[in-house]
């Protein structure tokens, strides 16, 4: 385990009614700029609570609506002249992980003289934001407590992740009464999103970090044992409220640092949407076990026998035949038991036209990652996944 500097100044607020503690915004200024998506949050009454709390605290409120499932760079630009035409004190999002994202980037935009673009490029660029503020409606991608974002420039067939610790939210409601409502497509995409997130840092060389793969496992235990739950029970509380923290922790550097190592698979799957625009969960879940399989080896099979032993309850001595089953059990898991797209002809990519490009940029985005990849290997892990 190398050395590290945790850091999550994110202050939760966890649990039925906790919007209320909105009026807290009060302390951060008199105006805030609110982000959301379609319109989900104006039918099902948050977005009505929400104004009427600001109201009575004192917070006056521009808004920037319609944000993107992959949120694009036209749309942060659109945020950042808001706040800086408007005078905006602070940027609350209520959503899930692309409406947070969005905020943080046009947080960070709305300190920054030049273009948005050049802050999720260039991450170094970023050295100020203004307060950030969540209200979460699906448990995924754990943007309320990390300091990541991901914003796509679709004119360019790009979509780039970025982070900086000021873009860590100052605080985030996570209410899983929110998340009742969320689809079935999408609560399947949200646990596949938040293993992913998981398994990324599971799968590391680095030795030593026996407390952080424990941790990782529990993490996974979790989103099988309660996925197919929330499935079938969508207004089941404890399995929203465990899947809604399970994916916070997943990514807010818990079972990270002092183990980290480049990702992979979401490099890949980056390049997916940025070509196809397709439901990052479901692309995270196609490529996956496709990932899985390809870098199995006589090297890597004694931690994919643990994952398989520790997280799937798999018994057997040889190595080699426990890893393999391990990669069965979840494909299984994401095809059969979530229901989700089991090939990426199933979500509408039936040619390999663009896989040796975008092999290229996920190749460079992901060195240093658990077992090295070439941008041949990643055509190799497309094609199977077709």
């Amino acid at each position: 385990m190398y050395n590290f500097t945790f850091h999550v100044p994110t202050t939760i607020h966890f649990g039925k009614g906790q919007i209320s503690h909105l009026d807290e915004l009060a302390q951060y200024g008199k105006k805030a700029l609110l982000c959301y998506g379609s319109g989900s949050i104006k039918r099902n009454g948050i977005y009505d609570e929400a104004l009427r709390i600001l109201g009575q605290a004192g917070v006056e409120v521009e808004e920037l609506s319609g944000v993107e499932p992959n949120p694009r760079i036209e749309t942060v630009r659109r945020g950042v002249e808001t706040c800086k035409t408007t005078g905006v004190d602070m940027v609350l999002a209520i959503g899930g992980g692309s409406t947070i994202d969005c905020a943080k980037v046009v947080a960070a935009g709305a300190r920054y003289d030049g273009d948005p673009w050049d802050l999720v490029i260039h991450p170094e660029k970023i050295t100020a934001a203004l307060p950030i503020f969540s209200v979460l409606t699906l448990s995924a991608t754990g943007s309320e407590m990390d300091p990541f974002a991901v914003i796509s420039d679709m004119t360019k067939n790009e979509k780039w992740g970025t982070a900086a610790e000021c873009m860590k939210p100052t605080m985030s409601v996570l209410d899983p009464t929110y998340t009742f409502t969320v689809s079935r497509r999408q609560t399947a995409a949200g646990t596949a999103d938040m293993m992913s997130h998981t398994f990324e840092n599971y799968f590391t060389m680095e030795p030593g970090a026996y407390v952080q793969q424990r941790m990782a496992e529990g993490l996974l235990r979790t989103m099988i044992h309660y996925g197919p739950i929330a499935l079938e029970e969508p207004d089941n509380y404890e399995a929203r409220a465990n899947l809604m923290w399970a994916a916070s922790h997943a990514i807010n550097g818990l079972v990270n640092a002092g183990a980290a190592n480049a990702w992979c698979v979401h490099p890949m799957e980056h390049e997916l949407s940025a070509f196809y625009d397709i439901t990052h969960g479901e692309g995270l879940a196609i490529l996956t076990p496709a990932w899985m399989e390809h870098v199995l080896s006589v090297k890597t099979a004694p931690m994919f026998a643990t994952y398989g032993r520790n997280v799937w309850g798999l018994q057997g001595t040889d190595d080699m035949s426990v890893a393999r089953d391990a990669i069965a059990k979840t494909r299984e898991f994401f095809f059969v038991t979530m229901g989700m797209p089991a090939n990426l002809r199933a979500v509408g990519i039936d040619d390999e036209k663009n896989f040796r490009v975008m092999a290229e940029k996920a190749a460079a985005g992901s060195k240093g990652s658990f077992v090295p990849l070439t941008a041949d290997d990643i055509v190799e892990i497309y094609r199977a996944a077709l």
